[in-house]
C-alpha cells in the first residue's frame, strides 16, 4: 500500500532559478534533456535522487500514446516479458502535488504520474512514474470549445453529486403530488449544487496557455490536475520519434524503448 511521502531524508532547500539542475534520458532514439523546476522542490529532489541511485537506468517508456504523451518510471518494466501490463510499479510512497499554476502542459513539459481522483483526491504524485508531453497544436476555437465542454461536464458532475443521494426523496414527493415540496426542495439543492459551482475553478485558459498551446502545442486539458515539474530543454526531436513508434496493447511499445537518467548539472 502506498503511503504518503513526506521528504525523509531530502533535502527541500531553495535555489535560484539559475541553478535549476538538468538531468539527461538516453534511448535507444536519441537523447532528451531536461531541467527540474526549482518551484517543486519535492519532486526535483526526489527525481535526483533516484536518478542518482540508478533507479530509472533500463526502465522502459512503457506507455506511449501519439500527439498526447510518453510515460515510464515503472521499476516493474525492467526486463518485462512482451505483453506484460505495466504501470503499477514503484517505491513504497508518494509524493504531495506541487501544483504551480504557470507550469503548463506545454509540449515538452515533465509530469508525474499519478492515480485518478476516485481513489486520490488530493492528487498525489507516483513515487517514481512521470509522463513527458507531446501534445498536439491547437486551433484557438478549439481551445474555446474546450473551456465550455470542461465547464459544463464540471457543473453537471456537481449537479449529479448533489441530486443523485436524494433521488428516493424527491420521487416520493412525486407520489405523494405533494409539489410544493418537492419544488422546495429543488430549489434548495440547486442553491448548493449553484454554491459549490461556484467555488469550483473555472477553466480559462491565460493568454500564456493559449499562446503555448497554439504554437508549441500541448495537452490543455491536463492542466491544474498533476504536479508539472520540469521541462526539455534539448531533443524535442526524440520525444516526437518516441511517440511515434507502433505500440501495442495498453499502449506499450512494440519495440521495448529502455531508458537510462542521469545528473549532468
Amino acid at each position: 500500500m502506498l503511503t504518503v511521502y513526506l521528504g525523509a531524508g531530502i533535502s527541500c532547500s531553495q535555489t535560484s532559478k539559475s541553478d535549476e539542475p538538468v538531468i539527461l534520458i538516453t534511448t535507444d532514439l536519441g537523447k532528451i534533456k531536461l531541467k527540474l523546476y526549482n518551484e517543486t522542490p519535492l519532486h526535483r529532489d526526489n527525481f535526483l535522487k533516484l536518478a542518482g541511485e540508478g533507479f530509472y537506468d533500463g526502465v522502459l517508456f512503457h506507455r506511449v500514446i501519439n500527439n498526447f504523451m510518453i510515460q515510464g518510471g515503472d521499476p516493474g518494466s525492467k526486463n518485462a516479458q512482451p505483453g506484460a501490463m505495466l504501470g503499477n510499479g514503484g517505491p513504497d510512497y508518494t509524493i504531495p502535488a506541487e501544483i504551480v499554476p504557470g507550469f503548463i502542459h506545454k509540449k515538452g513539459a515533465l509530469a508525474a504520474a499519478r492515480q485518478g481522483d476516485q481513489v486520490n483526491p488530493l492528487k498525489a504524485s507516483s513515487g517514481s512514474q512521470f509522463y513527458i508531453v507531446k501534445g498536439k497544436i491547437w486551433r484557438p476555437g478549439e481551445l474555446d470549445t474546450l473551456e465550455l465542454r470542461t465547464n459544463s461536464t464540471a457543473r453537471q458532475n456537481i449537479l449529479r453529486s448533489v441530486f443523485t443521494p436524494v433521488q428516493q426523496e424527491l420521487e416520493k414527493y412525486k407520489q405523494d403530488k405533494n409539489e410544493t415540496a418537492f419544488n422546495l426542495r429543488v430549489a434548495e439543492l440547486q442553491a448548493k449544487a449553484d454554491s459549490l459551482y461556484n467555488l469550483a475553478p473555472e477553466m480559462k485558459l491565460s493568454e500564456e496557455q493559449r499562446k503555448a498551446y497554439t504554437t508549441i502545442g500541448g495537452t490543455p486539458h491536463l492542466d491544474g490536475g498533476y504536479t508539472v515539474f520540469g521541462e526539455v530543454i534539448e531533443g524535442l526531436e526524440v520525444l516526437d520519434k518516441i511517440s511515434a513508434v507502433k505500440t501495442g496493447q495498453a499502449d506499450r511499445p512494440v519495440e521495448d524503448v529502455k531508458m537510462s537518467i542521469k545528473v549532468v548539472k
